[in-house]
């Protein structure tokens, strides 16, 4: 716990620091979980961590490529062993939490961990943070939580030499910490109070201590303040829709991380996560209208997925051809030989309507963001698109099939992706592929490549150097080719992330590829987590958050039912079915039946019912329509992704 040492003397710090990165600390690693996935991008940022002990977060922070970092500490001790670990990553100095070393407005994060119940005047801390900060700063306070420390008789201590040491601390509670910073002007984003999880017991039973969980196993153990002094300007916001309500998710955990969930209440509005608070007493409703109430209780929220790779006009079609192959392009010649008059059949379904159901598939999944390997179209980009359609890409088809690849790769601007197929076989020739690119020079940092099946070592090693990413799609591979990158492949590369390709090839969508890539490829539902969260947005360069569930990001969440498992685990096993609700930019774009009844009116209007495999589901799309045109064309029997898709009673 870091220690700045106002109220405590600092021989006490001194001391502490002898044993302090030795000692395993709940506290601590429960507080390391939730708040490395509640960091903003803080890339070009000035950062201070106030109280920064031996560097603890500081590590952390300086490899997030801030403009700078400063620690300040109290313990010349406690700074010596930060300095031997930090060298010259962060700016380290002597001083007070109460009167912070550093220039005024300059600081555009700050973090405080486990400082404040050590300060003898709160206030007087909240001012010079408030100093310190510039407009817009973002400030996150972290420390044991006051009202279970009070419940279980906590104390602060610590063993050196065999004597146990206590630490007096303050009891502030957190209605008080939240008002005086709200005294000095901070609004608040995020209150969290998470509770002890498996990896923290694990601690207590090496540490033969385990009455002490079970005595808190169901009490919050810390708390995690997150705050904002006020912009000057309020940041424009684009591609919000014009009916997005103000939101208010009530009663649901909610997914920080794949290893991170706690209770909470999401605020939306316009479009985007305004607040995320635990405490009744920390919402701010809209100035200009009341948010509606959508009760969660029982459910999960998880970040809308990101589909990195998909065909979306491909939607309606079965799978096509009878494999193995040797590459894609054997593949696509032997469709269009053996199967030309089915796919100018589908094709006779206007193509508006196949982007549509393409859309829709990924929808049913909990797919909010998809990166369309194919041109943009009118319909891509309509605000009332039923997904996200990423447009900020350059792209080419593939070596063999696109002779403007160099020119379109030189044109693309270069903080965009650039998006291509290469190596998808596993020939020679697919493996030749990954050198013919290199020798072109259109492998670097922001090249995405898919699929990569025929990889090689060398071929790995170069994509490495390079910073290329890569997108699989295994259940297309296994279609195609009989064969999928192995789970030792897929760890090799610095960069994989998930993609579903079509139903032309794949086995159904974005839930399938998971699923596979658990069962048959052997991948830890962490990482996948990531693939289709978190990982996809940084592959992809997405700038508004997606991926994440955190103030400031854009409200892409959907519902599923909680089963009181890791969020994780909770995606590696998640089935359509389980997809009970789907917000993209704060809007309801598909609910199921029982969720449906609990949304206000206000929220329903727009839903239309569709039955899928026998499940009625709501959703904002032009059904009759979209029905209509499609079983014109290829009768009743209508399948998306291999699912059973029919019009459903609105009763």
């Amino acid at each position: 716990m870091n220690a700045p040492a106002l109220a405590v003397p600092s021989g006490v710090f001194d001391t502490w620091a002898q044993v302090y990165d030795e000692q395993p600390n709940p506290l601590l690693m429960l507080e390391q979980r939730f708040l490395s996935q509640m960091l903003p991008d803080i890339r070009g940022l000035n950062v201070l961590d106030a109280g920064c002990g031996t560097g603890r977060w500081l590590q952390q922070l300086s490899a997030l490529h801030p403009a700078s970092v400063v620690g300040i500490d109290t313990s010349p001790e406690m700074l010596r062993r930060a300095a031997a670990k930090l060298g010259m990553e962060a700016a380290l100095r002597l001083g007070s939490c109460l009167a912070l070393p550093i220039q005024a407005g300059n600081i555009d994060l700050a973090l405080a961990s486990f400082v404040l119940s050590y300060l003898e005047n709160l206030k007087a801390f909240a001012q010079e943070i408030n100093r310190v900060t510039r407009p817009g700063a973002t400030i996150f306070l972290t420390d044991m939580h006051p009202d279970t420390a009070r419940t279980c008789n906590w104390k602060r201590s610590f063993k050196v030499n065999g004597l146990e040491n206590q630490i007096q601390t303050g009891a502030q509670s957190l209605r008080q910490i939240t008002q005086t910073f709200q005294a000095c002007g901070f609004e608040i984003l995020s209150l969290i109070e998470p509770t002890f999880g498996s990896r923290e017991r694990q601690i207590f039973e090496q540490s033969e201590k385990l009455e002490f969980y079970e005595s808190a196993a169901h009490l919050p153990a810390i708390y995690i303040l997150q705050l904002r002094k006020p912009a000057r300007l309020a940041p424009r916001r684009d591609n919000v829709p014009a009916t997005a309500q103000p939101l208010r998710l009530a009663g649901a955990r909610y997914a920080l991380g794949p290893d991170a969930v706690t209770p909470a209440s999401i605020t939306v509005e316009n479009g985007y996560i305004q607040s995320v608070a635990s405490q009744p007493y920390i919402y701010k409703e809209p100035d200009s209208v009341s948010a509606s109430i959508v009760d969660l209780t029982g459910y999960l929220l998880l970040p809308g997925l990101i589909n990195a790779h998909d065909h979306l006009e491909f939607s309606l079609f079965p799978n096509l051809g009878d494999g193995p192959y040797e590459n894609s392009t054997q593949w696509a010649e032997d469709i269009h030989r053996v199967s030309v008059s089915l796919i100018a059949q589908h094709c006779g379904v206007p193509k508006s309507v196949r982007l549509w159901w393409g859309a829709i598939r990924n929808l049913l999944c909990g797919v909010t963001t998809i990166c369309h390997h194919n041109p943009l179209t009118r319909e891509l980009l309509d605000p009332d698109f039923p997904v996200r359609v990423i447009s900020k890409f350059g792209w080419a088809h593939s070596l063999s099939m696109d002779p403007n690849l160099t020119r379109n790769f030189d044109h693309t601007p270069p903080n965009l992706p650039f998006v291509l197929h290469a190596a998808e076989g596993v020939d020679a020739k697919s493996a030749q592929e990954i050198l013919d690119l290199e020798r072109m020079q259109v492998l670097n940092e922001r090249t995405v490549l898919v699929h990569g099946l025929a990889l090689t070592a060398k071929s790995v090693s170069l994509l490495n150097q390079r910073g290329v990413s890569l997108v699989i799609c295994p259940t297309s591979n296994q279609f195609l080719f009989h064969c999928t990158p192995s789970s030792a492949f897929i760890h090799s590369l610095d960069a994989v992330v998930l993609g579903s390709d079509s139903p032309l090839t794949c086995a159904g969508d974005l839930l399938d590829e998971i699923s596979f890539a658990q069962t048959q490829i052997g991948l830890d539902a962490g990482l996948l987590y990531e693939m289709v969260t978190s990982r996809s947005a940084k592959v992809l360069r997405l700038r508004d958050g997606e991926g994440h569930l955190r103030p400031g990001s854009v409200a892409d969440l959907i519902a599923v039912r909680d089963q009181r498992l890791s969020p994780a685990k909770t995606i590696a096993q998640l089935t359509s079915e389980q997809v009970e609700l789907v917000i993209l930019s704060g809007r309801v774009q598909l609910v199921g039946s029982s969720l449906y009844q609990r949304l206000p009116d206000a929220l329903k209007r727009g839903l239309q019912p569709l039955e899928i495999d026998g499940r009625q589901l709501w959703i904002r799309a032009p059904v009759d329509n979209l029905l209509a045109e499609a079983q014109k064309v290829l009768g009743n029997n209508l399948r998306l992704g291999g699912k059973r898709v029919d019009r459903a009673s609105a009763a």
